[in-house]
């Protein structure tokens, strides 16, 4: 799938490292996307996670409002304790401003898309 976030809009960058509990974690992180796609302001998300339990997830957002909101959702901050009380040994966020933003594939062909 093919994501291009506008210029513009913010980045929420969540790199997380799981512990070795479950207790439902892939079934809260399925409702988490799910909830936050029904967020005002909410753009998308891309996701991925190694065998070693080292994940990325960022998630774009039209503004500094919208991922505010996202933070206070009830279900999501309840989702935040869990995860830190069970789910990860440790995490790191950062929201960033997307400054400049393009996607390539090889149905394309050779031309690079940050070419004039």
């Amino acid at each position: 799938m093919k994501f291009t976030p506008p210029v513009g809009s913010y980045a929420v960058i969540f790199t997380s490292q799981r512990s070795d509990a479950d207790a439902g974690y892939g079934a809260t992180a399925e409702r988490m996307v799910e909830l936050a796609a029904r967020q005002p302001g909410y753009l998308g998300v891309r996701s991925s996670r190694g065998e070693d339990g080292l994940g990325i997830t960022v998630s774009y957002w039209q503004s500094l409002d919208a991922i505010a909101a996202w933070r206070k959702d009830l279900e999501h901050r309840a989702a935040r304790e869990q995860g830190r009380a069970q789910w990860y040994r440790h995490y790191e966020l950062q929201v960033v401003r997307v400054e400049r933003a393009y996607a390539w594939q090889s149905a394309d062909g050779a031309l690079d898309p940050a070419s004039p």
